[in-house]
C-alpha cells in the first residue's frame, strides 16, 4: 500500500505517521461476501490489497446495477467516509479479497501528511467522478447498440488502442450497461457479423 496513490508524495516518516493514525485494520472477505451495505455509515474507506470488489446499486425489487469493479490497488467508499453519509451502494467481494480500511473521516492531526492526504483524496474523488460521468454518457444511449458502441469507444480512447481487454464478463458488462444479457450477446454477435468488431470473451477489437 506504500505505493498507492493515496500516499503519493509521502516521505517514509509521513507514511508511517499516517498509517499509525488512520489504519483501521485489514480484513479478508470470501467471494460474494458483503463488505458494505446500502444504508451503512462509515468513517473508513477501503483499499483493495488483493482480489477484486464490485460496487453495486441495488433497489428494493432486487434489481442490481454494477457501477464499478475495483481491483487490487484500487479504493472505494472514500466519499462516504469523508462525508459520513449513508451509503447508496453495496460493496461486495467479487472474488476472495483482502481489504485495508483507512479511517479518513477525521484528518485533524499534526504534521504535514494530513494536508497531503486530503489533496490526494480530492484528486482520487475527481477521477472517480469523471468515470461516473463517463458511465452516465454511455448508459444514456437509447439502444443497446448505442450503449455498446459508446462503452467500447470510451475504453478504446482510454487505452489509446482499438484492441483491448475489458474488465467485465458478459453478465457484468450487461449490468454495467443496464442491458439484458441475452440481448447484449445478440447485439454483439450482430456487430461482429457486420464487421464492426471482433471479440473473444472480454478481448475486443474495433474495426472502423
Amino acid at each position: 500500500m506504500r505505493n498507492s496513490e493515496i500516499f503519493a508524495g509521502f516521505s517514509s516518516d509521513e507514511y508511517n505517521a499516517a498509517m499509525s493514525a488512520i489504519s483501521a485494520g485489514e480484513h479478508s472477505y470470501a467471494k460474494g461476501q458483503l463488505i458494505f451495505t446500502a444504508g451503512d455509515i462509515t468513517d473508513c474507506m477501503g483499499l483493495v490489497v488483493s482480489g477484486c470488489v464490485a460496487v453495486e446499486s441495488p433497489d428494493m425489487w432486487g434489481n442490481v446495477t454494477l457501477l464499478a469493479l475495483v481491483d487490487a490497488g484500487g479504493y472505494f467508499a472514500e466519499t462516504y467516509a469523508l462525508l459520513a453519509a449513508p451509503m447508496m451502494v453495496d460493496v461486495r467481494a467479487d472474488e476472495d479479497s483482502r481489504i485495508l480500511f483507512l479511517r479518513v473521516g477525521t484528518l485533524d492531526y499534526p504534521g504535514t501528511w494530513p494536508g497531503k492526504l486530503t489533496r490526494n483524496l480530492l484528486a482520487m474523488i475527481a477521477r472517480k467522478n469523471l468515470h461516473l460521468s463517463e458511465r452516465s454518457f454511455i448508459t444514456a444511449g437509447k439502444t443497446i447498440r448505442r450503449k455498446i458502441m459508446s462503452y467500447l469507444n470510451a475504453v478504446s480512447l482510454r487505452e489509446n488502442s482499438r484492441d483491448f481487454v475489458i474488465p467485465f464478463d458478459r453478465q457484468q458488462m450487461a449490468d454495467y450497461l443496464n442491458a439484458d444479457r441475452s440481448a447484449l450477446s445478440k447485439e454483439l454477435c450482430l456487430m461482429r457479423d457486420e464487421g464492426l468488431i471482433t471479440f473473444r470473451k472480454n478481448h475486443f477489437a474495433l474495426h472502423v
